[in-house]
């Protein structure tokens, strides 16, 4: 039983290297040939199934050969689960993030009146996301006008016009 709960050990130990240090580490298992599913997490994964359910089937039915099939069985079930995950969760997140570059030709709506003399506040979607934003224009604007924006004057701030549409 010590040998299976010392691979579960290692497991969470390689787990908690995966999480501190997890694309070092999994550049050291892409050189190995495993490419997207055979992470640090997955391979934790699997030792801690290989360790943790043979040591309970260990206790269990006191049968080594059965405890380590058992093992051997949960821990690829569980590896390919987190590499799975993992995979998914990598691939999640490839529209990222809005840049304020990006607000250049969108079109918005004017919020709060824009002054000819001063800020306004105007609301476009950048990137899926509802964004508010300090606005100028060189004539004033009532709420509700559709606008442009035409340049982006700080990260909150844009300068627009307004839009027929």
């Amino acid at each position: 039983m010590t040998v299976f709960l010392a691979i579960g050990v290692v497991g969470i130990v390689l787990l908690l290297v995966a999480l501190v240090a997890g694309d070092l580490l999994d550049g050291a298992f892409d050189a190995l040939g495993g490419g997207e599913w055979f992470t640090g997490a997955a391979m934790a994964g699997f030792l801690g199934g290989v360790g943790f359910v043979g040591a309970a089937i260990l206790a269990l039915i006191d049968n080594t050969w059965l405890a380590a099939a058992g093992g051997v069985v949960a821990g690829l079930l569980l590896g390919v689960a987190v590499g799975w995950i993992t995979l998914r969760l990598r691939s999640s997140g490839e529209g990222g993030t809005p840049s304020s570059e990006a607000l250049v030709g969108l079109q918005g709506t004017v919020v709060s009146e824009i002054p000819g003399d001063g800020y306004g506040l105007v609301q476009v979607v950048n990137g899926g996301h509802l964004t508010r934003l300090n606005a100028r224009c060189i004539e004033p604007l009532a709420a509700g006008t559709p606008v442009t924006v035409t340049d982006v004057l700080s990260p909150t701030s844009v300068k627009v016009v307004p839009t027929y549409r």
